[in-house]
């Protein structure tokens, strides 16, 4: 069974839409969005007070309506982005700077802000973020070494399993941020299963991970377990902290224990080859099953009482073989 955990998480308040069935004839007119369901068409109208979860930022300095954010707030790879760009070029639409530029000074707030990924703050370079020193800090600095943690954890028997993140099945983790960063590091059940490491044998920055391919490694006394990457993409942060104290992974798997910080040139794609967190609880029970199993061949029946395993279970039946539970959990 799984337990859910939540963590402060933010409710999103909601309106609904106005819709009636329509014609083939409406496809494609103004009057409202048509869509196609069962074969019939369907002529749907937004409440004016609709709220978009992720607004773009085209939406947020009032150049268009309605627009929600599908690239993670990675303006440089949004086609989207891109083609407002390009017509702004042609002298056919405004600029969001623009746009901004002609607000209220207590209005003009950071891009930053605009993309909800920093509380209220006031533009001090005329939106010239190129030349603007937070900017460079914040992209460079703030978003590759601060944590993040999950809002809500599903308990699978004891292993946590955090929503809004995706899974490889050698029992990695990807998370997507703000800016179309990913954070990666081990999940909560590898971390159990091999107990607190002596340490972690981390690539350094720069370094091109391959999806699937051996990534990193963990290491516990004699024994080394390599990790396969989750994702592609070059390292653009390794966590020093981890190096230093690699028990933080055990402690915070999800946050203070994260490993790595990758830019990859097509999150979507690298990331549609994961397990999103809802496929994720099937597979992890699935693990623990499996995991339960092993443990019954070496020390005999588990308690009946539906008790958790404990937190290193290596350590605890190291007949269980630092080879076979990396062989059989980690891919490797």
């Amino acid at each position: 069974m799984a337990e859910k955990i939540k963590r402060g998480q933010r409710s999103q308040v909601g309106f609904g839409s106005s819709y009636r069935k329509g014609s083939k004839q409406e496809l494609g007119n103004k009057t409202g969005i048509s869509t196609v369901l069962g074969g019939q068409v369907w002529m749907v109208k937004p409440d004016k007070n609709t709220k978009t979860a992720n607004p773009c930022i085209w939406m947020q300095s009032s150049v268009v309506k309605n627009k929600n954010c599908n690239n993670f707030y990675d303006c440089t790879t949004c086609k989207y982005d891109l083609g407002m760009q390009r017509q702004v070029e042609k002298g056919k639409q405004i600029s969001w700077q623009d746009a901004m530029r002609k607000k209220l000074a207590l209005d003009r707030v950071c891009r930053h802000s605009l993309t909800n990924r920093i509380e209220k703050r006031a533009c001090a370079y005329d939106y010239m973020c190129g030349t603007c020193d937070f900017d460079q800090f914040f992209e460079d600095v703030l978003t590759t070494k601060t944590k993040s943690m999950p809002l809500e954890v599903e308990q699978i028997k004891g292993f946590e399993v955090p929503m809004a993140y995706h899974f490889h099945n050698g029992h990695t983790w990807a998370r997507i941020e703000s800016g179309g960063y990913i954070r990666i590091g081990l999940d909560d059940f590898a971390l159990k299963l091999l107990g607190k490491a002596d340490a972690f044998d981390l690539p350094l920055m720069g370094k091109e991970l391959d999806q699937g391919s051996v990534g990193w490694g963990l290491k516990r006394k004699d024994n080394l377990a390599d990790v396969l990457s989750p994702i592609n993409g070059v390292i653009m942060e390794v966590n020093s902290k981890v190096r230093e104290k690699p028990y933080l992974a055990n402690n915070e798997p999800y946050g203070d224990g994260w490993l790595f910080m990758v830019r990859t040139p097509d999150v979507k794609k690298t990331i549609n080859n994961l397990m999103t967190d809802s496929s994720c609880l099937s597979w992890m029970d699935q693990e623990v099953t499996s995991l339960e199993n092993l443990i019954e061949e070496v020390a005999g029946p588990l308690a009946a009482d539906g008790g958790y395993l404990t937190g290193d279970i290596y350590g605890a039946l190291p007949d269980l073989g630092w080879n076979n539970l990396a062989k059989t959990f980690l891919k490797t």
